[in-house]
């Protein structure tokens, strides 16, 4: 399965720009450009959580598919928003565990500008 291919080709992630740059032995990378109608607020451009939170699951299963080699839907995924993402934001993700039935991604969100670290997920994926 061409992992990367498979996200560029996602809908979602395509209408949101979420970009997947890097994936490998349960290991991805991603981005989305922030940009004005991702935005919650009107007079400053800081991401709607929705898109911090779709991000992080993008680039979570991406991780975990790198591994299993198959789609992976999301079971269950728990973010905490740690500051404003207020430019474009990059996300690194790691597999912790990758079982017969479902796997568990770490995931932090980074202000891709300054490294201040945005959000902190762990998603879970079903993999069988």
């Amino acid at each position: 399965m061409d992992v990367e291919r498979f996200f560029e080709e996602m809908p979602f992630a395509d209408l949101l720009g979420v970009e997947v740059t890097e994936v490998e032995d349960g290991r991805a990378e991603g981005r989305v450009e922030m940009r004005e109608e991702l935005s919650w607020n009107a007079d400053r451009q800081m991401a709607h959580g929705g898109v911090t939170f779709t991000l992080a699951d993008t680039v979570g299963g991406a991780a975990l598919v790198s591994l299993v080699d198959q789609p992976v839907p999301t079971v269950d995924m728990r973010i905490d928003y740690l500051e404003a993402g207020t430019g474009d934001l990059r996300a690194e993700a790691d597999v912790v565990r990758c079982g017969s039935d479902v796997g568990v991604v770490d995931v932090a969100v980074y202000a891709e500008d300054d490294e201040t670290q945005v959000a902190d997920a762990r998603g879970v994926y079903k993999t069988g």
